[in-house]
């Protein structure tokens, strides 16, 4: 059986379909395809004279804008089909750019339907040359953007109520910190103390926590820990961690006994749930009366020990080796280390958001070693020195401060005699 080609060409293209049907020059059909492309074609198409006439223009566009042919063809310029504002930007901007460059991408402009509405589009002009370079006409092609810019109008409606939400996921993250930390401290007579609470994010609930309270006439408690975690997670034992230590000291002071009425409420509050856990540090303060100062007792749960700034300007750790972290383990083990506060001597407590600060170096942090070397650079200072100088160190960090980190300082001021000589206790 002999198949005939799909096409041949003596005298030109043959296209051959079907055998009942009748066989067409395939350049006619080129011709037509043409044509009919550039009638119908998805995007609207039209050329106009240098003075900016119309001198065709293409079926698809005509339905665009509900225009007869023969209205604007030789009738009217590309520029009236345009909105005022459109008109205004296509004589300031796009004809001088076209004429400067000879073609134009990407434009978007508002077009002037028959019936007055509006249609936005994207368009791209090129200007078309003779042989000698001389300017002929302008192509223009116009893309309907209406589907673009009703995305671009619901993606910016979206973007609003995402900043929106933010905005009061922040507000909600900032008030329910504000009620995790005590909005003053109570006044110790005789004791300067200072705190600080420096958020890495506005947007995260942190699980630093700390507090200076009242326990009997001439004594107080105070507390810093950090929670493992952030968010509400971190919050709920925040809350819990902060009213228990409070409850747990009323009832009996005894620092290491503290802690551990803190680690059986998280054991008992968590033990089915994913574990929840914090560090700790609870100290007992005494005014001892004789000395001008306060007698210190410290318990450690897992936390970074605290750092002693004396008056004769030396500054050492506080360590308070052993003590377990707060919530692990049903039996955890606690230690105690006292310290005597004497004039011109400050206490500093801190999260470990300091010591873990990204440095320049690579993979770099703060650290301990810098923390104590900077401590030893402020000694001798005040309760509020030591927390201003830190809180200027953690804005030095920028985008390496990764954790929240909460400062609380207690310092016993210098006292001097009305001739200015100093005391006793400060010559000690």
């Amino acid at each position: 059986m002999t198949v005939s080609p799909s096409w041949e060409e003596p005298d030109g293209c043959w296209a051959v379909g079907d055998r009942d049907q009748e066989q067409l020059p395939f350049s006619a059909l080129l011709e037509d395809s043409a044509e009919d492309l550039y009638e119908n074609a998805p995007c609207g198409y039209l050329s106009t004279l240098l003075d900016g006439r119309i001198a065709k223009v293409n079926q698809t566009l005509l339905q665009w804008l509900g225009y007869r042919r023969e209205e604007l063809v030789g009738r009217k310029q590309f520029s009236d089909l345009l909105t005022i504002g459109g008109k205004l930007y296509h004589e300031t901007h796009f004809s001088p750019l076209l004429q400067m460059q000879g073609g134009i991408s990407g434009i978007a402009l508002e077009l002037r339907t028959a019936d007055g509405s509006r249609l936005p589009v994207l368009v791209t002009s090129t200007v078309k040359q003779d042989s000698d370079g001389q300017p002929l006409l302008i192509r223009t092609t116009l893309l309907d953007a209406r589907d673009r810019r009703t995305y671009e109008r619901e993606l910016l409606r979206a973007r609003q109520e995402a900043d929106l939400e933010r905005e009061r996921l922040q507000r909600l993250a900032t008030t329910l910190q504000r009620t995790l930390i005590p909005p003053a401290l109570e006044p110790v007579p005789g004791l300067e103390v200072a705190a600080q609470y420096h958020f890495a994010s506005p947007d995260e609930v942190g699980g630093d926590f700390y507090d200076l309270f009242p326990l009997a006439p001439g004594r107080w408690g105070f507390f810093m820990g950090d929670v493992r975690g952030k968010g509400a997670g971190a919050a709920v034992v925040t809350s819990l961690a902060r009213y228990t230590l409070r409850a747990a000291a009323v009832s009996d002071p005894v620092p290491v006994t503290v802690l551990a009425n803190l680690n059986s409420a998280l054991n008992r509050e968590f033990q089915e749930d994913e574990p929840r856990f914090c560090t700790v540090i609870f100290g007992l303060l005494t005014l001892d009366g004789e000395d001008m100062g306060f007698h210190v007792v410290l318990a450690g749960g897992g936390h970074p020990p605290a750092v002693l700034l004396r008056a004769d300007g030396s500054a050492d750790y506080l360590p308070t080796p052993g003590g377990q972290l707060v919530g692990v383990v049903p039996d955890a083990q606690f230690t105690t280390a006292a310290v005597e506060l004497g004039p011109g001597d400050t206490l500093l407590l801190y999260t470990d958001g300091l010591t873990e600060a990204r440095t320049p170096d690579p993979g770099g942090r703060y650290g301990d070693e810098a923390l104590l070397e900077f401590a030893r650079g402020l000694a001798p200072t005040s309760a509020p020195g030591a927390v201003e100088a830190l809180n200027e160190l953690l804005d030095s960090f920028g985008e390496g401060l990764d954790d929240d980190t909460a400062l609380l300082a207690m310092g016993v001021p210098r006292a001097e005699h009305e001739d200015g000589e100093e005391t006793g206790a400060e010559r000690r």
